[in-house]
């Protein structure tokens, strides 16, 4: 789903403005116009999210005549902030933060280095949360985090489902509490330290 093939056309007759499309669209590239939806053809990223959930069945994907790829290039002077911010927010640079897109953490740090601030610019430039939209949202908003950047909630955002909890979010109280049922969290920790900030992988450093 990183090469954008498709996108929503709308049926005028069929629209009723609800907001539904312009609520799921990762990108915000549907907006209520006049009481009926319009998409911005440039933002759109093909993810079919408004098409599927439209309750009038207004949206019918079709295909685009320019297909294009989204990407961002991650550059030899963004590797040193890349390789800090992942740290920061235990993940490693190679972490594939959206299966859909196989896009991964060290894009998008440096979709974030380049300028994006909300998770959804970062969906514009490298394409993560346009397939099935449910959990990369997380991580996101944690590489958001961990570079300093606080973004707020587009109006509905059904798209945020935030940031799911980790091992290091646990409080201590629960976790000597449930560490005698047979749960070994500071080894986990220790573990998942050393994988977040481990070197490249053999395929990588070649």
């Amino acid at each position: 789903m990183k090469v954008v093939t498709m996108y929503p056309e709308v049926d005028r007759q069929k629209c009723t403005g609800c907001r539904t499309c312009e609520r799921v669209c990762p990108v915000l590239a549907i907006k209520v116009v006049d009481a009926k939806a319009s998409v911005d053809k440039t933002k759109c990223r093909g993810c079919a999210a408004c098409e599927q959930r439209c309750p009038a069945y207004a949206l019918s994907m079709v295909k685009r005549d320019d297909p294009f790829t989204v990407r961002v290039e991650v550059r030899e002077e963004m590797v040193p902030r890349i390789k800090e911010i992942c740290a920061r927010a235990k993940l490693h640079p190679e972490y594939i933060v959206c299966y859909c897109t196989a896009t991964r953490a060290e894009e998008v740090v440096a979709a974030i280095l380049e300028g994006a601030t909300t998770p959804e610019e970062i969906s514009l430039r490298t394409g993560v949360r346009t397939g099935c939209k449910v959990e990369c949202i997380q991580p996101v908003l944690r590489l958001l985090e961990a570079a300093g950047v606080s973004p707020s909630r587009p109006e509905g955002g059904w798209q945020w489902y935030g940031k799911t909890p980790t091992v290091w979010d646990i409080p201590v109280p629960v976790k000597e509490r449930i560490s005698k049922r047979g749960f070994y969290f500071d080894e986990d920790i220790k573990l998942l330290d050393k994988v977040a900030n481990a070197g490249p992988t053999k395929e990588g450093a070649e």
